[in-house]
């Protein structure tokens, strides 16, 4: 039985947390990025925010329904309304409310410097080569119980770093310094989420399938998941401004055709 006083006295469903914890701020950060002259709003942000929310729908889903049958990861006694396959519709819906809320914390604090996308080849392999080896080391370490949460983190990691890393790593740690500030602030706002979600039996984690190292509570394997899910969302969006900022920089064909035959009519 709980102690009195313990959060676990309070009962909490999924669909409650994100009506507690996740669709407040996301109100609040749109209503204030719509309203601040110097936020990112509009077309472009949004349709940045558009195409990383899809993304994250088809490229989570496999794998949580991998490791959730798996039972590195559960859910406690009527705190989900339904299961899609091995996951909770409230858990897809949260692989789209958690872009949106990272991405406005983003949008008030617009990333972006001039530079031009041409970075040299050996940067790119670079960023290649780190999000491979991210992605390899989780491979190893999927083979141990005791590292199979963190290991299947890191390959499902991997990949996705290393396209972006190799498409903009020149560009991201010119930003690094505004890019913590972009992460950190939502970051460990889940973080908190999190624990809150754990204390209340909203969810439970694998003691065999993690390290063993929980701060605060909190195993580790779960404080990165939503450091790097958080990096995907602000790389993303910074670089899809960045490329279009640059694309409208570049004369189109047609206008640089128009622009040589403007200058033989004058002569």
């Amino acid at each position: 039985m709980a102690p009195v006083g313990s959060l676990t006295m309070i009962s909490l469903t999924y669909f409650g947390v994100h009506l507690a914890f996740i669709l407040p701020p996301i109100l609040v950060l749109g209503w204030l990025a719509r309203r601040r002259p110097d936020a990112w709003w509009g077309e472009r942000p949004l349709s940045g925010l558009g195409i990383i929310v899809v993304l994250a729908l088809v490229y989570t889903t496999p794998w949580t329904n991998h490791l959730i049958p798996r039972g590195v990861w559960w859910y406690g006694e009527g705190v989900v309304i339904a299961t899609v396959w091995h996951t909770p519709i409230e858990e897809y819906l949260f692989f789209a409310l958690q872009p949106v809320l990272t991405a406005f914390w983003l949008f008030q604090v617009p990333v972006i410097a001039d530079r031009p996308l041409s970075i040299r080849l050996s940067h790119r392999l670079l960023g290649v080569a780190g999000g491979a080896a991210l992605a390899g080391v989780g491979w190893l370490l999927t083979d141990t119980a005791s590292t199979y949460y963190l290991g299947w983190l890191l390959l499902w990691a991997g990949p996705v770093f290393a396209i972006q890393w190799g498409f903009g790593l020149t560009y991201l740690w010119e930003l690094r310094r505004s890019l913590l500030v972009a992460v950190a602030v939502p970051t460990v706002y889940l973080w908190l989420v999190d624990w809150i979600a754990l204390e209340r039996g909203v969810w439970a984690i694998s003691e065999t399938h993690t390290i063993g190292f929980a701060p605060l509570g909190v195993p580790v394997e779960e404080l990165l998941f939503f450091l790097v899910t958080n990096l995907f969302v602000v790389q993303g969006i910074v670089m899809y401004m960045w490329l279009l900022e640059c694309r409208e920089d570049v004369p189109s064909l047609t206008d640089a055709r128009g622009r040589l035959g403007a200058g033989s009519d004058e002569r």
